[in-house]
């Protein structure tokens, strides 16, 4: 394949709800000529040409004849027969989460990229939340983490448990924070809406001591996205709903903290803001899924490595699923009891 002028020629497989907006978004991404995108459902494919003014087909092999890369946002079934399918023309492939339904199809699907030579890239977008780019310089050796990602009902997406639905996207942002093998999984849940799992709690300990707690609902009356980071230094407070957060720590030079005896009087009202800075935490504010599709754009043209590799996918798959397990056997004892 050849670059035009450090120009990289991207479509888009699948234009529902997600599929939709990575197409939005690519018309007018710098260095990237949008070539359409594959919607096998001829209505949906009129309204998004219609809508975004791109070409649509009707037939997948049209699509990749054109393109050097791809954005698959088709149903995590069919997220294999698409990757390999352009794998194996040596085009490259941002995957949306979860990789795979199944570690074996990750596998197939990492195989068909090493044979190829064709980069796998994995659409964890909470990776590019202004609140973890802001973050970042502040992160040391997590010791406890805490994650709520709590949303109302809707009936998309309940073809799988919540724990491939909503809480892989905090087991891929606790697993690069923590940056260590995990040692335990313990997690229960339950269906309360749907056949699946539909609210989920796990917690994972890693290797060096750290801990992880993460909960998932899609039963919810609230929207609620936070994460919270425990460490030496301080700690974190992250809400990835509206890209915000602060990083708490104790102000510089003070005595060891021993109780009232360090304050004549006794402890003033204002006690916290007189032994605690309170540093703001703000990203730039880029659209996330703009910044994952010029990351993208940018591993496709050789400029940087995947942000999130196939092999990081492969591993957030892993742990998700070893979670599910444990929720469903959770879920039969509780109902033989």
């Amino acid at each position: 394949m050849s670059q035009d002028g450090g120009t990289i020629r991207l479509g888009v497989v699948g234009t529902g709800s997600l599929g939709f907006h990575h197409a939005r978004i690519l018309r007018d991404v710098e260095s990237v000529s949008m070539v359409g995108a594959f919607e096998i459902n001829s209505e949906r494919a009129g309204e998004v040409s219609k809508e975004l003014e791109i070409k649509t087909h009707s037939d997948l092999d049209a699509l990749l004849e054109e393109a050097e890369g791809v954005v698959i946002a088709v149903p995590t079934t069919e997220h294999e027969s698409v990757a390999v399918a352009a794998l194996e023309r040596g085009i490259h492939v941002l995957i949306e989460k979860p990789m795979a339904p199944s570690l074996e199809a990750a596998d197939r699907i990492l195989t068909a990229s090493e044979e190829s030579g064709a980069l796998v890239q994995i659409g964890h977008v909470e990776r590019f939340n202004p609140a973890i780019l802001a973050a970042e310089s502040y992160l040391e050796s997590p010791l406890f983490i805490e994650s709520h990602r709590i949303a109302p009902f809707v009936p998309r997406s309940t073809d799988v448990a919540v724990v491939l639905d909503l809480m892989i996207h905090d087991v891929d942002l606790v697993c690069g924070l923590v940056g260590d093998a995990i040692e335990d999984i313990a997690a229960a849940g339950l269906p309360v809406l749907t056949p699946n799992v539909d609210i989920a709690n796990a917690r994972l300990t890693f290797r060096g001591g750290a801990v992880a707690n993460l909960t998932a609902s899609r039963v919810s009356l609230e929207k609620m996205r936070k994460l919270r980071i425990f460490q030496r230094s301080g700690y974190l407070s992250l809400n990835l709903a509206d890209g915000t957060g602060e990083f708490l720590r104790l102000k510089e030079d003070l005595p060891f903290l021993s109780g009232e005896a360090e304050f004549p009087g006794g402890i003033p009202e204002n006690g916290m803001s007189a032994i605690i800075d309170r540093i703001p935490l703000e990203g730039a504010r880029v659209e996330p899924l703009r910044s994952e599709l010029e990351a993208f754009r940018d591993a496709c043209l050789g400029i940087r490595d995947p942000a999130v590799s196939g092999r990081d996918g492969r591993e957030a798959l892993a742990v998700t699923l070893s979670i599910e397990e444990r929720i469903r056997s959770h879920v039969a004892h509780s109902y033989q009891a």
